[in-house]
């Protein structure tokens, strides 16, 4: 009765040898398209603004010029920086806050930036210097990340991408063990040909 039961529980409650199952038929990181470079699938955010899409290759020095260039435009927290610049860059380039936090705090210790408290968080702003070498700096810097990229190609990929996994999800949570079964080859037989379109072999 139990193990009856079992087979009809969401994925989050199956014993380990049907998540690995789940996991291997999308190699070996698991399902994809939740997060990283395709975005979520259908009902998340589009675009990968905010929390997911396409990130960009930015260089060291990206980081430190986007705040300067963000601030002379007004006051911000470091959280609000991270949403704008992913923003900005049309979802191309979100800097994590280890990349940022310790940026913003050397560029006060450098004196070009002070902070306030304000409402529980940290409220940065140019000094004069700061000021002066943001406007010697390039205006938008997050630009260069978001170049290069086919928004139509990847909207597409990212609803086809979605759409498998919304479908797998599915049967996963709802199926009997033989329609798993049959799942798991169907992704399985999907891998193997993407990655022979890679190979240029029929």
């Amino acid at each position: 009765m139990h193990s009856q039961e079992h087979g009809h529980c969401g994925p989050g409650h199956h014993g380990r040898g049907e998540h690995e199952q789940r996991r291997a038929a999308f190699g070996p990181f698991g399902p994809p398209f939740g997060g990283g470079p395709f975005g979520p699938g259908p009902g998340g955010r589009g675009r990968g603004r905010g929390g997911g899409g396409p990130r960009g290759r930015a260089r060291r020095g990206d980081v430190r010029a986007s705040i300067l260039a963000l601030l002379k435009d007004r006051p911000m927290h470091g959280y609000e920086m991270i949403q704008e610049i992913a923003e900005r860059s049309g979802g191309a380039w979100k800097p994590s806050p280890g990349s940022v936090y310790p940026t913003l705090q050397l560029l006060e210790d450098e004196g070009l930036i002070t902070s306030a408290s304000d409402g529980g968080k940290k409220l940065f702003t140019l000094t004069d210097s700061g000021r002066t070498e943001a406007e010697a700096g390039p205006d938008a810097p997050w630009e260069e990340a978001g170049r290069g990229i086919d928004w139509d190609s990847l909207h597409e990929i990212r609803k086809a991408g979605g759409g498998l996994v919304d479908a797998f999800r599915q049967v996963w949570a709802t199926g009997t063990p033989e329609q798993r079964d049959k799942a798991l080859a169907v992704v399985n037989e999907a891998r193997k040909k993407l990655y022979l379109i890679l190979a240029d072999e029929d």
